[in-house]
């Protein structure tokens, strides 16, 4: 069983590159949408004991743990702090713990399952493009040693962290970009995400699951 971890920026600060694809005063609505589908699906992967979400922002802590996450205070000092933070200490070594990106509304838990399996040691999920990470795995008694940012996949693999294969696309598919954002809705984006873009206009009907 392991630990998820997910760290999360305050709504107002969050998802800067995704600005214009909703009106301004949603865009913080969207980017807890986002959270919100990622949390849930989480939560339900049959390989996942807990959720911790790290983060200064009230209004993400209140949503996560009205899903049933346990929520820490983001210790500063950016996102790698926050997972470090959050994954071996909030959490500890003690447990086999995963940091993942909280904007993957197409994410499927059996998904998640699947890829967690495949870790032994430190391993990683590269995101869609092959440039990111959207999953850094640490077994127990291993410290995480995240490297997110930028090229991210090419950082992890040098530092040792073994490169996961599958065929995952709600779990590779992050959301940066307005583009992102139409490939999780060709997926089949979670119900928050969705159902806010339909509201919007944005789409008339949900995808199904991939």
């Amino acid at each position: 069983m392991w630990t998820a971890v997910i760290p999360v920026k305050r709504l107002g600060a969050a998802k800067t590159r995704l600005r214009g694809a909703v009106p301004a005063d949603r865009h913080p609505e969207l980017a807890l949408a986002m959270v919100r589908d990622t949390a849930a699906a989480v939560l339900s992967a049959a390989s996942v004991a807990e959720l911790l979400v790290v983060t200064d922002d009230p209004e993400v802590g209140a949503a996560v743990r009205e899903l049933g996450a346990r929520v820490v205070a983001d210790p500063g000092g950016g996102l790698n702090a926050a997972m470090r933070f959050g994954a071996d200490e909030a959490v500890g070594l003690s447990a086999h713990r995963a940091v993942l990106a909280g904007d993957l509304p197409a994410l499927r838990p059996e998904q998640l399952d699947e890829a967690l399996s495949g870790a032994s040691g430190r391993a990683f999920v590269p995101d869609a493009a092959g440039i990111g990470t959207v999953l850094l795995a640490a077994p127990a008694r291993r410290p995480l040693l995240p490297r997110f940012g930028g090229p991210s996949a090419a950082a992890h693999a040098e530092s040792g962290a073994a490169l996961l294969r599958g065929h995952w696309p709600g779990l590779r598919q992050d959301v940066d970009t307005a583009a992102d954002l139409d490939a999780v809705l060709r997926l089949g984006a979670g119900g928050r995400t969705c159902g806010l873009l339909r509201e919007l206009g944005r789409v008339t009907a949900c995808a199904p699951a991939a």
